[in-house]
């Protein structure tokens, strides 16, 4: 009896072949690190990003409220008229314009945006939210008695995308006062 092996055709598979799927490979790794790592990490960095800006958006409009009440002795649900009161009252250009004399450091109460300075040419940044691109929601507490409609002394601004707000129109502990302060 003679045993022998008998040799068998082993067909190897081109060359190409191997190099198609080490780029699969390559490109599924890449996509993996992509969803799993990349994104998760902008959208947290963007996040972040709207919930700084929304609230210094809030704060300058807080801030213009308190303007506008000096000035007008009431405060006002109308952004329109909080931003043109921004734009062209002398008290708001010269509180903004302020300087220490000594440090030389600003005295403005308004406080920079996130990627810009605060300065006349975005004042209508402050009407919207940078995420939604919604206005903030401002409200007053009015009364009619008699017919009259009388300006309260609260007031609420209130961020369309839940980053918070600043007043309350029940509680006058809360004026002025933001939620995350």
């Amino acid at each position: 009896m003679n045993f022998s092996v008998k040799k068998t055709n082993t067909n190897k598979e081109p060359w190409y072949i191997h190099a198609v799927l080490y780029v699969i490979i390559i490109i599924l790794f890449y996509v993996l690190v992509d969803v799993a790592f990349i994104e998760p990490n902008k959208i947290v960095h963007l996040e972040k990003y709207y919930k700084k800006e929304s609230r210094v958006r809030m704060l300058n409009l807080r801030e213009t409220e308190i303007l506008y009440k000096q000035k007008h002795g009431n405060f006002t649900d109308n952004i329109d008229d909080l931003i043109k009161f921004l734009k062209y009252d002398k008290s708001v250009i010269e509180s903004i314009s302020k300087i220490d004399s000594v440090s030389k450091e600003s005295l403005s109460p308004f406080k920079n945006l996130t990627k810009f300075l605060f300065s006349p040419k975005i004042y209508d940044s402050l009407r919207c939210s940078p995420k939604s691109f919604r206005q903030y929601k401002i409200s007053v507490d009015t009364s009619i008695v008699s017919g009259t409609t009388i300006i309260g002394t609260k007031y609420v601004i209130e961020c369309p995308d839940g980053y918070g707000k600043i007043g309350d129109l029940l509680n006058e502990a809360l004026k002025n006062t933001a939620s995350w302060e």
